[in-house]
């Protein structure tokens, strides 16, 4: 089959997603376009390293690996690009699964050698077995999936979204990895937006770079019960405001915020007039959704503030690296 070789990279940090972990892994195995290794990144749990190390000692198409670098999603992700040896790296998400022509949608974009990114579109599956009455679909980034607002089919967006994504390998030549301390670290604090500070250093180190999504590649993400509650809700919009005011400040606020500017002004609002519509027809859940916008554009907005404040004090740094280790910058309050 024509085409870049892709390497398949899945971060993982805990025993209780061992059945979800292996899912992920099974439907990697189970792409039309195959992959050319999958690699386990264990982030610094030694038991699970362990095990994941037996369960596949004997896969040729498997490797386990433990994070080289600092707790966290980003130094995970930046050992697997490291270890990898495909022309692309894609990354999935640990309790996620992808469709079966998952690889062959993101192989395909990658045909104009301008592209150095293809991202995919998330689908959630909810414990309950729906959603959330209250949950709108404009905030399904709060739980790793694609939300409302993104535009359909291929079409070239300024950040792909990092649980079910894609980068040319050369990508990381130019722009480094991900930053260390603007991502998740297992079960803390739910921060974000690593992939897309990721995609902006990438335009501006080389500004002839096309990022595409296409909806086609497929992956379903699996969210837990306790996610599906306003407290998680709350939390993780705050930390994607915490999130935002670093990706602000390492790329500045004009290309850090393009998106959300757009986002804030023409979506949310439009989802609050079909929530307060909804409501005037006394339909399930309408008020709901039109507050829950409201409550995460006024709670993301004040992480934001709090993160500007601490990035200015110096309370907060990140830092990017080669993927080979070797500094590539850092940055931070000075």
């Amino acid at each position: 089959m024509s085409g870049p070789d892709i390497s398949v990279v899945i971060c993982v940090y805990t025993e209780d997603r061992w059945e979800d972990i292996l899912a992920a892994v099974s439907s990697v195995r189970a792409q039309a376009y195959p992959a050319l290794e999958t690699l386990l990144v264990v982030d610094h749990n030694e038991a699970l390293l362990d095990r994941l190390t037996k369960e596949y000692k004997e896969a040729a198409d498997v490797r386990v690996l433990a994070n080289a670098g600092p707790r966290g999603l980003s130094a995970g992700r930046n050992t697997g690009i490291a270890a990898s040896c495909g022309e692309v790296v894609a990354f999935l998400d640990d309790d996620a699964v992808a469709e079966r022509d998952w690889l062959r949608h993101f192989a395909a974009g990658y045909a104009d050698p301008r592209v150095m990114a293809v991202g995919g579109r998330t689908e959630p599956i909810w414990a309950s077995g729906r959603r959330p009455d209250w949950f709108p679909e404009e905030f399904d980034w709060v739980v790793g999936c694609t939300y409302r607002g993104l535009p359909d089919g291929r079409v070239e967006v300024r950040n792909v979204l990092g649980g079910n994504a894609s980068f040319r390998r050369t990508a990381f030549d130019f722009a480094g990895g991900f930053a260390t301390g603007i991502g998740r670290d297992g079960d803390r604090l739910p921060l974000g937006c690593e992939e897309t500070e990721l995609c902006i250093r990438l335009t501006q180190a080389r500004p002839d770079t096309v990022l595409l999504i296409d909806d086609r590649a497929v992956i379903h993400h699996r969210v837990p019960e306790p996610r599906e509650h306003f407290r998680y809700f709350r939390t993780r919009t705050y930390a994607e405001g915490l999130s935002k005011a670093l990706v602000a400040r390492s790329v500045g606020a004009g290309k850090g915020l393009e998106s959300e500017r757009r986002y804030t002004t023409r979506v949310l609002p439009a989802g609050v007039a079909r929530g307060l519509r909804d409501a005037v027809l006394a339909r399930r859940g309408g008020a709901g959704r039109a507050g829950a916008i409201v409550a995460g554009v006024l709670t993301a907005a004040g992480g934001y503030v709090v993160g500007s404040v601490r990035v200015r004090r110096g309370g907060v740094t990140y830092s990017v690296a080669g993927i080979e280790g070797e500094p590539h910058g850092e940055g931070g309050s000075r």
